[in-house]
């Protein structure tokens, strides 16, 4: 299979915490060619380019930035992507790692130019949008994917086969918990995580609904969220908390707590768990991940780290020695990643015959694993939900599947 070339859209902190590492050991291991980042002013791209980090693992390597590294910090260039995108030769790969408001136009741009793409979650704020995608990409051949990467933890895939197993029998009720740090309050959050864009359930507590969906199968029906308002540093108001819950098919029930608060200094550097209790016949039996911590732990004689003792996860993301030059990814972050750029790279194995690119998409959205929109649309379905939710103080918001799937607000007990 031919290199892909690759275009990052957006150069913030999933680009240097995730994305970019995982896409330079990619190019490094002979799958990835060209890599190419395109932001809305140059800071964050100096920032990544004299990373000491990424010059300690990938010796070498470099990527083109657009806008160059010597424009002024104030100028913004907010259609640049599209110009960069429209340079590229088609059947390569547009990343997507924009605030959430601004996937649609970045995902579309790259479709239309036969681009095929990978976007951090959730994919789209509407089900509509998400369902146009799908026809966008499916008439093109294009594979797009949803960086759901939880799903790779193994933890998850365990899971997820043990309970289709029947092993945990049926799930009834739980909860989840995904509380950030509190300095994302004074990083670039605070320019776009606003009242009117997002909040906390739709930005992180989705990774959990989403996980609920991918281990059990079942489809959320009512969502309802309520959220906690708060100023940023630059006056800019948001929700630094949210407490919402899921009703699922079945009626089970999951208990969904976010926010932008986790201490600084804790030893987190989040708060992070999924429980979900199951019944069988005449027994209980549960699913239980503590994701922040993952049996280490380590007190520092510095703070590097930002505090002196820290729980560390070497399961989603780290860089380790290898037998190469630099240090090498591992972790179920790197794992989505590369089981994404993959996937585009099998669709383009399936030669120029679009009906051969199709059977080969349609296998990937059958299969499960990774994040499509024709396979994971309940995302979109919950987080329109949501956000219809929140702005009504927490009132319920049900999602119909009769048809033509819908969301509408609960204002009546319905039988």
């Amino acid at each position: 299979m031919n290199k892909l070339d690759i275009v990052i859209v957006g150069g913030g902190m999933i680009t240097h915490d995730q994305i970019l590492p995982s896409i330079y050991h990619l190019q490094r291991s002979g799958r990835i060619g060209k890599i190419s980042i395109c932001a809305l002013n140059s800071p964050p791209l100096r920032a990544l380019a004299e990373s000491e980090r990424f010059a300690e693992a990938f010796p070498g390597q470099r990527f083109e930035p657009f806008p160059a590294l010597d424009e002024p910090d104030d100028k913004m260039h907010p259609e640049l992507f599209k110009e960069v995108i429209s340079s590229m030769q088609s059947g390569n790969l547009v990343v997507v790692a924009v605030p959430d408001q601004f996937h649609d136009p970045v995902i579309r741009a790259a479709l239309e130019h036969d681009q095929h793409v990978l976007t951090v979650k959730p994919l789209v704020p509407t089900y509509t949008q998400s369902v146009e995608i799908e026809e966008l990409a499916r008439s093109k051949g294009l594979y797009v994917g949803i960086e759901y990467h939880k799903r790779f933890d193994r933890r998850s895939l365990d899971a997820r086969q043990q309970y289709r197993a029947g092993r945990f029998g049926e799930f009834k009720c739980g909860e989840a918990k995904m509380i950030e740090p509190y300095y994302y309050r004074h990083s670039n959050f605070q320019n776009w995580f606003t009242k009117e864009n997002t909040d906390p359930f739709t930005y992180v507590g989705c990774h959990y609904v989403d996980l609920v969906y991918f281990i059990t199968g079942l489809r959320p029906v009512e969502v309802s969220v309520r959220g906690v308002e708060g100023t940023f540093p630059n006056g800019k108001v948001g929700y630094m908390w949210s407490a919402g819950r899921v009703v699922w098919e079945n009626g089970a029930l999951l208990s969904v707590t976010d926010g932008l608060g986790y201490p600084d200094e804790g030893a987190g550097t989040n708060d992070q768990c999924l429980v979900m209790y199951c019944e069988g016949d005449d027994c209980g039996a549960i699913i239980k991940h503590n994701d922040q911590f993952r049996g280490v732990s380590h007190g520092y004689v510095d703070h590097d780290s930002g505090a002196a003792f820290r729980y560390v996860s070497p399961d989603y993301f780290r860089l380790v020695p290898w037998e190469g030059d630099g240090l090498k990814p591992v972790g179920y972050g790197y794992e989505s990643i590369e089981a994404n750029v993959l996937a585009a790279m099998r669709v383009n194995a399936a030669t120029h015959d679009i009906s051969a690119r199709r059977k080969v998409l349609a296998e990937i959205d059958d299969r499960g694993l990774l994040a499509t929109p024709a396979n994971s649309s309940i995302n979109e379905l919950v987080t329109e939900a949501a956000r219809l939710s929140i702005t009504q103080n927490g009132l319920p918001a049900v999602i119909d599947y009769t048809g033509t799937p819908t969301v509408r607000m609960r204002r009546e007990i319905e039988n």
